[in-house]
């Protein structure tokens, strides 16, 4: 199947999980190439009808020589310079789905002509994901000021295939493809693990024995927020004909706060897929041609714009907020499956006991060890959930490029907290199960299919033995359930 593009509005988020994860391709239409024909045609006649306009990187040269202007007999010469030098930064690629998802995002620039280059520029990228292999992309090193330091390794080769026209080489590496594809990326990856966190949360309150009132629909009301009033509708339905037998006074505070924090996790999750929607389909060279029909009167030949729109100001602070919201669930982990253990806290049968003569060694079965590990990941998480600040920059001494970009390196840590909170999550649903096992309680029958793929991977434990490679695979489970294709 292949993914009908004709204006940028087509260019969603379910375009990219289609064309990134399941690897489908694109089809230009008709219409969007007729429409950057005529885009092509009319900015060619602005740049002809007058010699003293000044647009970057078509009448002047590029970066540190931007005051330089160049006569019409020079525009082509230095549009067919094959500047690779940039290609610079090196290290762990970025993983073929978020390459994709750059390739698909830089569409956007093309469709509705505001690339102001031709039709085969356009054809060759949109070819670039019939599923041949693509270029890699560093995750690392990516302190330029804009993408370019990305853009150019991954459309190099294309670049070096056509003699390049006006315009047409800045029209590849300049604007925010990859910020909209990484926080379109870790949107889709949220949509999981917000659902697979509300999965375990729910099975820690059915083992712990929380009392539902915690988790009433008359408190949607009463808090008044929509995300929250999500995360509740979502804990009680998986806690849907729970047992009975609940503790008779309230839980400790990292039970009752659940939905609260479950809340922020739909918020963020939220706004990282606004600004996904926003960034997919923005229009962000520089510079970018706005055609006649946009431009107003006056503008028979449309206008042609610098601006800053390849600098994403809402990607990263989307991303830091995912980062944010996975240290804090890995927290809740930490505290839940120490509660849990603690039969004192919990009222169940000593946890740490399982296996263990109480006479022998320091009383503490392999399970008593599980929140030591989580406690690890939460540290982890943590780190890489720092919030991300804009750098400066001063490029081979240019005065233009002062400022580095910031979603690379956004998503390198929120993908780090991410997979933090799969293992966290993944201790917290062994222990939860294991609380379920020695007390003969079935779960809900919601989340009695999430039990028995937990036991799969993790049986219950009758005896130590080494927890580690069991709770890996488990954790990896996890993780593929995020990142799967379906």
């Amino acid at each position: 199947m292949t993914v009908a593009l004709t204006t940028r509005a087509d260019i969603t988020l379910d375009a990219l999980h289609r064309v990134a994860w399941q690897g489908e391709g694109v089809r230009l239409t008709e219409a969007a190439l007729r429409r950057i024909a005529e885009c092509r045609a009319s900015f060619l006649q602005l740049i002809d009808i007058d010699p003293n306009l000044v647009i970057y990187g078509v009448t002047t040269a590029m970066g540190e020589l931007a005051d330089r202007r160049l006569r019409p007999e020079e525009r082509d010469r230095h549009a067919r310079i094959k500047a690779f030098a940039a290609a610079t930064a090196f290290g762990d690629p970025l993983p073929d789905r978020v390459v994709r998802g750059i390739v698909l995002a830089r569409l956007a620039n093309f469709l509705e002509g505001h690339a102001a280059t031709t039709p085969r520029i356009a054809l060759a990228v949109a070819a670039m994901l019939d599923g041949g292999p693509l270029p890699e992309v560093p995750a690392a090193g990516q302190g330029g000021a804009g993408e370019i330091l990305a853009l150019y390794p991954l459309f190099a080769a294309l670049s070096a295939g056509f003699e390049l026209e006006v315009k047409e080489r800045g029209s590849l590496i300049n604007g925010s493809p990859c910020a909209a594809a990484l926080v379109a990326d870790a949107a889709l990856a949220a949509r999981r693990r917000v659902r697979l966190a509300e999965t375990v949360f729910a099975l820690s309150i059915e083992a712990f024995r929380a009392p539902l009132e915690h988790y009433d629909a008359a408190l949607e009301a009463l808090w008044g927020d929509a995300h929250e009033a999500t995360a509740l509708r979502g804990l009680r339905a998986f806690l849907d004909s729970s047992g009975d037998g609940r503790r008779g006074y309230q839980a400790p505070v990292s039970y009752r706060i659940v939905p609260r924090v479950l809340g922020q996790a739909h918020r963020a999750l939220a706004t990282a897929e606004r600004a996904a929607t926003v960034s997919l389909a923005s229009a962000s060279d520089n510079p970018v041609y706005i055609p006649p029909d946009e431009a107003g009167p006056g503008h028979p030949h449309g206008r042609c714009l610098s601006t800053g729109g390849y600098h994403n100001a809402m990607a990263t602070p989307a991303l830091d907020d995912l980062a944010a919201i996975w240290a804090d669930l890995c927290l809740l982990c930490d505290r839940h499956s120490s509660k849990l253990l603690a039969g004192r806290v919990s009222h169940l049968p000593d946890l740490l006991m399982v296996g263990r003569d109480p006479s022998d060694s320091d009383g503490h079965g392999s399970l008593g060890y599980v929140p030591m590990a989580v406690t690890g990941y939460l540290e982890q998480a943590k780190a890489a959930a720092q919030r991300t600040f804009i750098p400066g920059t001063e490029a081979a001494g240019s005065g233009q490029d002062d400022v580095a970009t910031t979603a690379f390196p956004a998503w390198s840590k929120e993908e780090r907290a991410g997979r933090c909170l799969d293992a966290a999550l993944a201790m917290l649903a062994v222990v939860a199960s294991q609380a379920l096992h020695v007390t003969g309680r079935a779960a809900p029958p919601a989340l009695r299919p999430f039990v028995d793929e937990v036991r799969a991977v993790v049986p219950p434990v009758a005896e130590d033995r080494v927890l580690g490679p069991e709770l890996g695979r488990l954790a990896q489970r996890f993780t593929q359930r995020v990142f799967a294709t379906a």
